[in-house]
């Protein structure tokens, strides 16, 4: 059974760990309608707009 020589800081620990865990940034989209960056598959919060039609009202889309 393979036994560490020397003690392994937190420091160096958790420099090792850090790239696991990182997030991937989503994938975003420029709107066809008023060119805002939105997620794919979502209503753009500025115009509310999705595929073609409004479906949020004016008032709460801004």
């Amino acid at each position: 059974m393979a036994v560490p020589k020397c003690k392994v800081s937190k420091a160096r620990r958790d420099k090792r760990r850090s790239s696991h865990w990182k997030l991937s940034i989503p994938g975003v989209v420029a709107c066809p309608k008023c060119g805002e960056a939105r997620l794919p598959h979502r209503a753009c919060k500025n115009c509310g707009t999705y595929n073609g039609r409004e479906v949020l009202p004016a008032a709460e889309a801004k």
